[in-house]
């Protein structure tokens, strides 16, 4: 089974500085996720967003996360495949894709490493006998 981790939260109208402090804090995301009172999904915080409109320019880091969050991320839902996750993650160029219920609560994030680490271990024999570069054609048995 795929593991899923718990994601960075804060809430509506927490600061961009808190929110930065957050990840920080963690160690392990790139995002903060901002979720309502019900703990359903409003938005996303990004390294992205911090680092393309933060550093680009001066920004009041007291402003609410709501000034630069993206509103209505992409989600996937719990019945979604690994298979739906890595489109994702690939067409949009996300690294983090948060998990919701019916109700659009976040239940946690999907990141790439994690679905690597479920692939090598699921299919660990197929992984670990790749050659390194499978169109290169040794000219003798290693060792040989």
């Amino acid at each position: 089974m795929l593991s899923r981790r718990q994601p960075v939260t804060v809430l509506p109208g927490t600061t961009l500085a808190e929110c930065i402090r957050a990840i920080q804090r963690t160690g392990t995301g790139d995002s903060v996720f901002v979720c309502d009172a019900k703990g359903r999904l409003t938005g996303v915080l990004t390294e992205r967003d911090i680092f393309g409109r933060i550093v680009g320019g001066r920004v009041d880091l007291g402003q609410p996360v709501e000034r630069l969050m993206t509103t209505e991320p992409r989600t996937l839902d719990l019945d979604d495949t690994i298979r739906d996750a890595i489109v994702l993650m690939q067409t949009g160029r996300y690294r983090n894709v948060p998990l919701v219920d019916p109700a659009g609560h976040l239940v946690g994030v999907i990141r790439q490493a994690d679905i690597i680490k479920y692939l090598a271990e699921s299919f660990p024999e197929e992984l670990l006998n790749l050659p390194p570069r499978p169109h290169q054609r040794m000219k003798a048995p290693e060792g040989g």
